[in-house]
């Protein structure tokens, strides 16, 4: 069982139908409290009320705006069960060894909103779905399809079997990324922090993409070069 904290975070979760308790500060008059009190009366879930130094535990120390709640781990579906319940065009992203919870939130939220279709995540050298990265979602995390992925290589060339192309980024690549064509089915696969894409997945990729930079830096976070990624396929199917 998980921890989701926060106010938008615990609507979220509440909303998606995935929420086992909720917690909240004893004694703490807010109106966005009351609505989750009122969500769980409800639809009939556990409430109960503790004292802020309990919430600062279970919270880790984090910004909990007095709530916690416990989740039902997010069902984790196979690449068949993402390809069936995709659209058309599709998108999908694979993230390539994003170890940063942060991050990791980030990407679902901005996965989310751009209407992804599904998001795979490594089984192994990969952030958990963890309270920081469903906190840092802000409440994506409880609707984003996730699956989890032994071999990413292998995952490539099955996707790029039923008619996807795959454009993976590259802070090195010559081609920026308004040059691909993402209006067709489309995966994007961001790399790690700060080490990128591993050397098979890379190759694996049918396009190498950068995202220009004018600035000093080496890269943009991966955060936020998913976010732009993602923004230029909503720019390109919205042209079509």
């Amino acid at each position: 069982m998980s921890i989701a904290y926060g106010i938008h975070a615990v609507l979220e979760a509440l909303q998606a139908g995935r929420v086992e308790k909720v917690c909240l500060e004893r004694g703490l008059r807010n109106h966005r409290l009351r609505e989750i009190a009122g969500l769980c009366r409800e639809k009939h879930i556990q409430v109960s009320m503790e004292e802020r130094a309990w919430l600062d535990r279970k919270s880790g120390g984090e910004r909990h705006q007095g709530v916690v709640c416990y989740i039902a781990e997010m069902p984790v579906l196979g690449v068949e069960e993402i390809l069936a319940q995709a659209g058309s065009p599709g998108l999908l992203l694979i993230l390539d060894g994003i170890e940063d919870p942060q991050n990791l939130g980030a990407i679902l939220r901005s996965a989310e909103a751009a209407g992804a279709d599904g998001v795979f995540i490594p089984q192994r050298r990969a952030a958990p779905l963890s309270a920081a990265a469903v906190k840092a979602s802000a409440g994506a995390s409880a609707h984003i399809k996730v699956a989890r992925t032994a071999n990413t290589a292998q995952l490539i060339e099955k996707l790029q079997a039923a008619g996807y192309w795959v454009t993976g980024f590259d802070a090195a690549s010559e081609t920026p990324l308004w040059k691909i064509d993402l209006a067709v089915s489309s995966v994007l696969v961001v790399g790690g922090e700060g080490s990128g894409l591993h050397r098979l997945v890379r190759e694996k990729c049918d396009f190498l993409a950068s995202i220009p930079m004018r600035g000093r830096v080496g890269s943009y976070n991966a955060g936020v070069a998913a976010g732009i990624a993602l923004y230029e396929v909503l720019r390109q199917r919205s042209a079509k």
